[in-house]
């Protein structure tokens, strides 16, 4: 069972936002001015970008090898090939410096959810950023069964992200948004939920939010507590 929000928000609430800024101002960033996308992954100890060109010295391409950039962890992580470098996760400029980048959330997408604040230090709690990736790994497992059910002989089926500007990990089935965030100003502790694009009318207390349903990981235990969860919303909305 979790730890108690009063023992889990002095350090999980910074390490979340600590962690944000780094998912937005550098991975999202490099894999934004790589690609033009911002989709990150959940990777074990943390998330990650996927693999995407190296830049060369003049801003384009170079190499076969494709470079990942991850939070593991307390560190920051980037691989060129076999190539690995890693250091502390301290502040947005020394990690920047070590992707090899400038570090800033393309605005040209979205409006970035933290500060750029280069020279801040980022209070990342070593129990805090487990937890929050065990979360992640937790929920990326019961969305990718999810989208199993979902898929039933389809030729193509959406994939599982973690998007920098809401920090969660989510997927999309239909007009239904599934995922689970790592905790927002009105929730402290990570939570799920279920997101259809049009609201169904009231239905006793399962919806409970302005926007779906969500189920704190105060009453989660295991991946089979999380895919119920979601399968429950798709049979409420007929999927």
């Amino acid at each position: 069972m979790p730890p108690e929000e009063s023992t889990l928000r002095p350090t999980l609430v910074p390490t979340r936002l600590a962690l944000q800024a780094v998912a937005e101002h550098v991975l999202a960033a490099a894999l934004h001015q790589a690609t033009g996308h911002i989709g990150l992954r959940a990777r074990p100890g943390g998330f990650a970008t996927p693999p995407f060109p190296r830049p060369g010295p003049e801003g384009g391409a170079t190499g076969p090898a494709p470079r990942i950039i991850a939070v593991a962890g307390t560190d920051l992580v980037v691989r060129d090939g076999v190539d690995e470098r890693r250091a502390p996760l301290t502040t947005l400029r020394a990690a920047g410096d070590l992707a090899g980048i400038t570090p800033g959330a393309p605005r040209d997408v979205y409006t970035p959810a933290t500060p750029l604040d280069l020279d801040a230090p980022l209070p990342v709690d070593p129990t805090a950023a487990a937890r929050l990736a065990d979360w992640y790994a937790l929920a990326d497992e019961a969305l990718e069964r999810l989208l199993t059910d979902a898929a039933d002989g389809a030729s193509a089926v959406p994939s599982v992200q973690l998007w920098p500007e809401h920090f969660d990990l989510a997927t999309s089935i239909g007009e239904v948004n599934y995922g689970a965030s790592p905790g927002d100003d009105h929730h402290p502790l990570p939570y799920l939920y279920v997101g259809p694009w049009t609201l169904p009318p009231p239905e006793g207390a399962w919806w409970n939010e302005p926007f779906g349903a969500s189920l704190s990981e105060t009453h989660v235990g295991s991946v089979d507590d999380v895919v119920a969860f979601f399968r429950e919303g798709r049979s409420r909305l007929g999927g």
